[in-house]
């Protein structure tokens, strides 16, 4: 009987050996996958940079040339523009100006279209401003009242 248990024994201890040996396997799988793919990422870098660092092949036909010379004075009086627009304060400020005065119009005209609608209704309704009148008149005489009470 104790045959039976050392050979259960020596079985269960095979079967972990070998569960961890697979266990072992698959993590050193995983850690050659990722060292392979972090070298694959390095690679696609260094050729990136290597791209970026190589000089421009340099054109030999004169009238490549003269084009690449215009596109490059144009974008360089493009940056002068640009940066002469930020240099001049007074411009922008200006401009600002110019911004609020338009929004101050565009509210102005939305006060008086709103004012031109309430006359409008006025006059449609004379009673309503008066009702409103007559319940401020109220409501005044009320806390007058209430206050005198008070005292």
């Amino acid at each position: 009987m104790s045959d039976t248990k050392d050979q259960d024994k020596v079985d269960t201890t095979d079967e972990k050996t070998k569960a961890k040996g697979k266990k072992e396997k698959e993590l050193n799988e995983q850690a050659a996958e990722q060292q392979a793919e972090v070298k694959r990422g390095e690679q696609e870098t260094e050729a990136i940079q290597q791209e970026e660092d190589a000089p421009p092949a340099e054109p030999t036909d004169p009238d490549q040339l003269r084009g690449e010379i215009a596109d490059a004075r144009e974008e360089l009086g493009e940056t002068v523009e640009a940066l002469a627009a930020k240099a001049d304060v007074k411009a922008q400020a200006k401009e600002k100006v110019d911004e609020q005065k338009a929004q101050l119009k565009d509210k102005q005209d939305q006060a008086k279209a709103k004012v031109d609608e309430q006359v409008a209704q006025a006059k449609e309704n004379p009673q309503q401003p008066a009702m409103i009148a007559g319940g401020v008149v109220a409501f005044l005489l009320l806390l007058l009242l209430l206050k005198r009470r008070r005292s």
